[in-house]
């Protein structure tokens, strides 16, 4: 039985010392260390951690600024993350839904995220590092979804090859080489040849293996992307 007293008061003085450690507005890198013992601050971390899953809008904003000096890169990494899906969620769901951009107020109901950070995650996005790799990501896969386009163009789709040659033209300038394109809503016109969907259906598999010979060429002549 004095076991057992002596094992709760241990807890309590735990408790009682992570409580007043936890009322720091701001808790310095290492400050814990000094302070804790190595079980102590497994307890500590695991506070911390249900905190951060649980606390929401401004709540989650002090607590960010309060322990933003123990958080590592790869946890504030994944904070952003998460954010940007959240958001990018919530915009998406709502134009779906409404035909309308949703306001801060409604993609912070959303989302649990407050105000604040909504309008710094959005005004500071395009900057961040993480948005930068998912645009490589993007550009990874340009080519896998160009040689698809190619490949509905040179099959008869019309509207595939209007997007390869306006892909084309906003990647190479006015105009890929001396060859004259103009696009409409339902035909291609190259140096005064017109190429609507039932000209390019009446080609022979010859005449279609040509075009999409000639349509790798101008891929071929292309700069390499970094």
């Amino acid at each position: 039985m004095q076991k057992r007293k002596q094992g709760l008061q241990k807890l309590t003085e735990t408790d009682k010392k992570i409580k007043a450690f936890l009322a720091k507005k701001k808790i310095l890198k290492g400050e814990a260390t000094n302070i804790f013992t190595k079980k102590e601050l497994d307890i500590l971390e695991e506070i911390l951690t249900k905190k951060l899953n649980e606390s929401k809008g401004v709540e989650l904003d002090r607590l960010l600024i309060q322990i933003d000096e123990l958080l590592p890169a790869d946890t504030k990494n994944q904070i952003w993350e998460n954010n940007h899906s959240t958001i990018t969620s919530s915009m998406k769901n709502h134009i779906e839904e409404y035909g309308t951009m949703p306001n801060k107020n409604k993609i912070a109901a959303d989302t649990g995220l407050s105000r604040q950070t909504i309008h710094k995650h959005l005004n500071g996005f395009a900057e961040h590092p993480l948005y930068a790799e998912q645009l490589k990501q993007f550009k990874f896969m340009a080519d896998r979804v160009l040689a698809k386009v190619i490949k509905a163009a040179s099959l008869g789709d019309i509207k595939a090859a209007r997007l390869y040659f306006d892909i084309m033209g906003s990647m190479n300038g006015p105009t890929l080489t001396n060859t004259l394109i103009k696009t409409q809503n339902n035909y291609i016109q190259i140096n005064g040849t017109v190429l609507s969907q039932e000209t390019i259906q009446q080609l022979t598999p010859e005449q279609l293996n040509r075009i999409e010979e000639v349509l790798k060429g101008v891929v071929n002549i292309l700069p390499k992307g970094n």
